[in-house]
């Protein structure tokens, strides 16, 4: 039975992590092995609602500031070789990697 890599990249900037995932497949296609992915999960909305007049005075009006957090899980083979090459990616300060061997 062959191993799988189970990598889950998580990031509020989704051009960085759609960069990453483009790396990820070319590195699984000039190895050989099989990929599947990049499967995009439930995009992460996080909202803060603040009252724009500070002293309360006026109409009752709010700004709402929004953070995402974009998710994509990719499954590979664990080859020894392909390993060896996601591990040593360069990524990005805002893209958070998880491997997970299943």
């Amino acid at each position: 039975m062959v191993q799988k890599a189970r990598i889950r990249l998580t990031s509020t900037n989704q051009k960085k992590l759609e960069e990453l995932c483009s790396e990820i497949k070319d590195i699984a296609s000039k190895t050989g092995v099989k990929l599947a992915g990049p499967i995009p999960l439930p995009t992460k909305r996080l909202t803060v609602p603040t009252r724009k007049s500070p002293c309360g005075q006026g109409t009752p009006t709010w700004d709402r500031y929004e953070m995402r957090i974009h998710k994509r899980l990719i499954e590979v083979e664990a080859n020894e070789r392909t390993m060896r090459r996601v591990m040593r990616l360069r990524v990005p300060d805002e893209v958070f990697i998880e491997i997970t061997l299943i």
